[in-house]
C-alpha cells in the first residue's frame, strides 16, 4: 500500500504515505464548492508532473556529473468544464548552469518522458518550458 486517505469533512482529504508516515491535505478548490485553503486533487497532479519532472532530471544529472541543485519549476493548471476536467497544464522548468547543448536536450528528454508525464491522459495539453542558466 502507498497511501491511506481519509474523507475528513467540508470536502477536505488527509492522505498518510505509509512508508514515511508524512502527510497532507487537500480542500476542494475555491471554484469548486471549496475554501481553496490546501491543494485540490487536480492541483497535485500538477505538482506530481513538476517534481516528477525535476526528480527524474536529477537523477539523471547525478549519472552525468552535471549539479542542477536548485533548479525549480513554475506550474499552472488550466480546467475545462462539461466534463470538468485539467485541460492543459503548462511547466516552466527553471535549470541552473551552463551545460552544452548535449546534456541539455538530453536532461530535457529525461523530464518530458518522466514516469508521471507518460501516464498522463493524451488529451491533457502539456506546455512545458525549459530555461537554462
Amino acid at each position: 500500500m502507498t497511501a491511506s486517505i481519509i474523507y475528513t469533512g467540508n470536502l477536505r482529504c488527509e492522505a498518510v504515505h505509509i512508508q514515511s508516515k508524512s502527510t497532507l491535505e487537500t480542500d476542494a478548490p475555491s471554484d469548486n464548492r471549496g475554501k481553496g485553503e490546501r491543494f485540490s486533487p487536480t492541483d497535485l497532479m500538477c505538482v506530481s508532473l513538476a517534481t516528477c519532472m525535476l526528480t527524474t532530471m536529477g537523477i539523471k544529472a547525478a549519472d552525468m556529473n552535471v549539479d542542477i541543485t536548485n533548479a525549480s519549476a513554475d506550474v499552472t493548471k488550466h480546467m475545462a468544464s462539461d466534463p470538468r476536467r485539467i485541460a492543459k497544464i503548462e511547466v516552466a522548468v527553471y535549470l541552473p548552469g551552463d551545460n552544452n547543448e548535449k546534456d541539455k536536450m538530453l536532461l530535457e528528454k529525461t523530464g518530458n518522458n518522466c514516469p508521471v508525464a507518460k501516464s498522463i491522459h493524451p488529451d491533457i495539453e502539456l506546455v512545458i518550458h525549459y530555461k537554462w542558466g
